[in-house]
């Protein structure tokens, strides 16, 4: 019933979980760049943006964008995989080992190989001039091409598959539930990249620690997994994405 499952996530292991979800989002919000910051740097370009020291493209640099997309992987992607963990310690009360401190490390350790990579990319976008420091495109290519790009994978069989698992987490986990917590929770993480890793990219465009992206961008991606609202989402939210993608391409807006 619903109201045990509600009693049930008043446990400690659960609000130790919210209470981590809420400290990475009040640390974006401390770290993230207000909207004024935001206007000065379009107008004054480069050099402002060089007097805050948002990115720098060193070490130092990198260590900064990894933690922060750490923190965002964290905020951004625990809310959208609660109903699974719930299924999981649903399933655990017959006595098997279900760790959700275990199956939430493996999870959490795909999102940190997420993490270095899109560190690394933004590292590399940086440098090559198509972000500026923020991390948000300097170039309509770019940010055509993203677009593009999440919009079609929205229509592509292994985001389907994807969903599919992420929508039924408890045959999900039942047909490898012999793997034990840790190796569930490294499964569980590597459906979810394929649900998610093209719209967290958007985050180039709509801007790295853009509280307004991440935002809408959770809500996306919490809703997307629901077994029955997400499936008038995903291809309709392909469709405008690739609407928007063609309207810049093509200079339209």
């Amino acid at each position: 019933m619903l109201s045990d499952r509600i009693r049930a996530m008043s446990a400690p292991r659960w609000l130790a979980l919210f209470t981590g979800i809420v400290a990475a989002w009040t640390a974006l919000y401390l770290m993230a760049i207000p909207a004024e910051q935001r206007q000065f740097g379009a107008i004054y370009g480069a050099d402002f943006w060089a007097s805050l020291c948002t990115v720098t493209p060193d070490a130092a640099g990198f260590a900064r964008m990894f933690a922060m997309w750490v923190l965002m992987s964290a905020a951004m992607m625990a809310p959208t995989v609660l109903p699974a963990l719930a299924t999981y310690e649903e399933l655990g009360q017959s006595g098997a080992d279900a760790s959700m401190a275990r199956l939430l490390g493996g999870y959490m350790s795909v999102w940190l190989g997420f993490s270095l990579v899109a560190a690394a990319l933004q590292m590399g976008l940086f440098r090559a001039g198509l972000l500026d420091p923020l991390g948000q495109s300097g170039t309509v290519w770019l940010t055509a091409g993203l677009l593009g790009i999440a919009g079609l994978y929205q229509f592509s069989p292994v985001k389907d598959l994807c969903l599919e698992k992420c929508r039924s987490p408890m045959m999900f986990f039942m047909s490898h539930w012999d793997e034990g917590p840790w190796r569930n929770g490294i499964r569980l993480g590597l459906v979810c990249l394929g649900c998610c890793w093209a719209l967290m990219l958007l985050a180039f465009v709509g801007g790295v620690m853009n509280l307004a992206f991440m935002g809408l961008a959770t809500a996306i991606m919490v809703f997307e997994k629901l077994p029955e609202l997400g499936r008038w989402i995903t291809r309709p939210l392909g469709g405008l994405l690739i609407v928007a993608s063609a309207a810049i391409g093509f200079g339209l807006v």
